[in-house]
């Protein structure tokens, strides 16, 4: 039985810390390299080994995958919404450069499978609002969006023409309590927690009724995981996967972190990225990701804020 050997690419970002630690627990902390342009995070630190790698050098990367005889990838450096919006070229090449750098490597040294994340951002004021269909129309607005669709076709191409085994999800924004968001337009919904705390009040740059799908980390991790280990018979989607769990609005977080935190109150002063949120979705039908690996859910908004405070 051949052993896996697997690099994350962007390990020390919000998403990355997490899934290497999981990772590490299934295949042993030895077959997971974790890597990143940043310092290595405090969390992975003697867990495993680290790499210093800058995904846009495709001979250093193609170096490292054949000197630690990787099967697996998982791609996570990007550059997120809010942030891709102050530099569109930048996060368009970043994004997409990575992305063909793995794809490419992947295809010549027939690494097993790939994992690169997609995002509700694929999603425009076009599509529709509502349980956004997995097939639908997909006209994003911002670069961020634009390159995860240009991202997502890519992937199909390499697994038709070439065989290369990647899969692919469309995280909603993600909560998580062990590391700082990105740079992302969901980003409110982790600030909230650690300003409720400090400071018992914060001024959100979304309005009180905004809806967006979100989902708690645990439930992400799981998800991510749980489609690369399917078995590929199962796989139908090649482009991305819709992903769901929750959704709900500034307003209801603000009144579910009241009953922890008494005398919370909120302000809203929406700012440019409103006008990135009013573009996606508000909840996002998932049917097919159930229907193929058996995708579920494990939290909602109530479970997810009392765990939340119950870490931080």
């Amino acid at each position: 039985m051949k052993k896996d050997k697997i690099l994350v690419i962007g390990a020390c970002g919000q998403i990355g810390v997490e899934l290497t630690l999981a990772l590490r627990k299934i295949y042993g902390g030895a077959n997971v390299v974790a890597s990143d342009l940043r310092e290595e995070h405090e969390l992975l630190k003697g867990s495993g080994p680290y790499v210093s790698l800058d995904v846009m050098n495709k001979e250093m990367l193609h170096v490292l995958v054949i000197r630690h005889n990787i099967t697996q990838v998982y791609l996570l450096a990007a550059i997120l919404s809010a942030t891709g919006e102050k530099n569109p070229l930048l996060a368009w090449h970043i994004n997409m450069q990575s992305l063909l750098n793995v794809l490419d490597i992947a295809k010549e040294e027939g690494v097993d499978k790939v994992y690169w994340p997609s995002s509700i951002a694929v999603f425009g004021p076009n599509s529709p609002k509502e349980t956004t269909p997995q097939h639908t129309i997909i006209e994003p607005t911002t670069i961020y969006g634009i390159s995860k669709f240009a991202g997502e076709r890519w992937c199909e191409y390499y697994h038709h023409r070439y065989g290369v085994d990647v899969r692919s999800l469309r995280y909603p924004g993600l909560i998580s309590y062990k590391s700082a968001p990105g740079g992302g337009t969901t980003d409110y919904a982790v600030e909230i927690f650690h300003e409720a705390l400090e400071e018992k009040k914060y001024t959100c740059f979304l309005s009180e009724n905004t809806y967006l799908p979100m989902m708690y980390m645990p439930d992400a991790i799981r998800a991510t995981i749980e489609l690369m280990e399917a078995p590929q018979s199962k796989i139908s989607v090649r482009s991305s996967y819709n992903l769901g769990a929750m959704s709900f609005s500034p307003k209801e977080i603000a009144a579910e972190i009241t009953k922890h935190i008494p005398g919370f109150t909120m302000h809203y002063e929406s700012d440019y990225r409103q006008q990135i949120a009013d573009g996606w979705p508000k909840s996002i039908d998932d049917a097919q990701a159930r229907k193929d690996w058996g995708w579920r859910p494990e939290y909602d908004l109530p479970k997810m804020v009392t765990d939340m405070f119950k870490n931080l």
